[in-house]
């Protein structure tokens, strides 16, 4: 029996079309996609396209308040030192207004008020990163330096605005308190108050020491009110942190139900593709040769 010739374009493309169904099927497992280009399925790839945009901006968030947090952190552990240290000076202060310590001692207390007034300064100068905390928007400037010419002893450097964070649509936290509200404030002056209990206690005035004390009692209350910025500022992260991530975990999964492939429906196609074009491959192998000698044995 003659095998018809016809028969070859027919194979040919039963081969062309079971190849490309493999390829479709290794494409879907290696990339675990079903939409490569956006002719595959236009609206899918519009969706994605607005997708994409939000991941993005969301990742931004993420990163943005993650950083941020961590300053506040920073910031809000400094103020805590401080208050401990304004605490230790306030025990300091009220020792050395008792009246009953030697010359001697009054200048040993005033040392340590000193090396007090020194560790609260190191804490105002406190950097981030390379980021100054307390500097205002002065980030780059060193917020205190030594100045014997104003009554603590230091000049501020910063300035009084606030650095906000963007950590969601239309939504910024400020993550900082200019360092002149906190160390320098006229009302509150934690560097003055220090640095007059120091003067006191080297001149031994009782009188004088106990104002001074009662003046970085003050300070201390003030700063730790200053405190509840940063918490509430901690607060706001961490709540925001949590939306973000619910945020992502949305936005994978439409990402996935948009473009994405069932890995064991993918699987089971591309073993049912392979085995059709190997099939194809095999009937090829016995139908084409055929057709081509009996084409060529042919009486012209």
């Amino acid at each position: 029996m003659r095998v018809n010739p016809n028969m070859v374009p027919d194979m040919l493309a039963a081969i062309q079309q079971s190849e490309q169904s493999l390829q479709t099927a290794l494409q879907q497992v290696s990339t675990g996609k079903s939409v490569t280009l956006p002719s595959d399925n236009p609206a899918a790839e519009a969706n994605m396209v607005q997708n994409t945009i939000e991941t993005a901006n969301v990742d931004q968030y993420t990163q943005n308040a993650s950083s941020a947090l961590s300053m506040v952190q920073t910031a809000d552990s400094a103020l805590s030192s401080v208050v401990s240290s304004l605490t230790s000076a306030i025990s300091l202060g009220t020792e050395g207004a008792n009246g009953t310590n030697s010359s001697a001692n009054q200048q040993a207390i005033a040392t340590q008020v000193q090396g007090i007034l020194s560790s609260v300064v190191s804490q105002a100068n406190l950097s981030y990163q390379g980021v100054y905390v307390f500097g205002g928007t002065a980030s780059t400037t060193t917020p205190y330096t030594v100045d014997s010419t104003a009554q603590s002893g230091y000049t501020y450097n910063g300035n009084t605005d606030v650095n906000s964070v963007s950590v969601g649509d239309k939504m910024s936290v400020q993550v900082n308190i200019p360092g002149s509200q906190i160390f320098s404030n006229p009302s509150a002056n934690v560097l003055g108050s220090l640095s007059s209990l120091v003067t006191a206690l080297q001149s031994g005035d009782t009188s004088a020491i106990s104002t001074a004390t009662a003046a970085v009692s003050s300070a201390m209350n003030y700063v730790s009110q200053q405190r509840v910025v940063y918490g509430n500022a901690e607060s706001q992260l961490n709540s925001q942190e949590t939306y973000l991530q619910q945020e992502t975990v949305s936005l994978s999964s439409q990402a996935t139900s948009l473009v994405g492939v069932d890995m064991a429906t993918a699987a089971t196609t591309l073993s049912q593709a392979e085995t059709d074009n190997n099939a194809a491959l095999a009937a090829a192998a016995k139908v084409v040769p055929n057709s081509l000698l009996n084409y060529l044995s042919t009486p012209s």
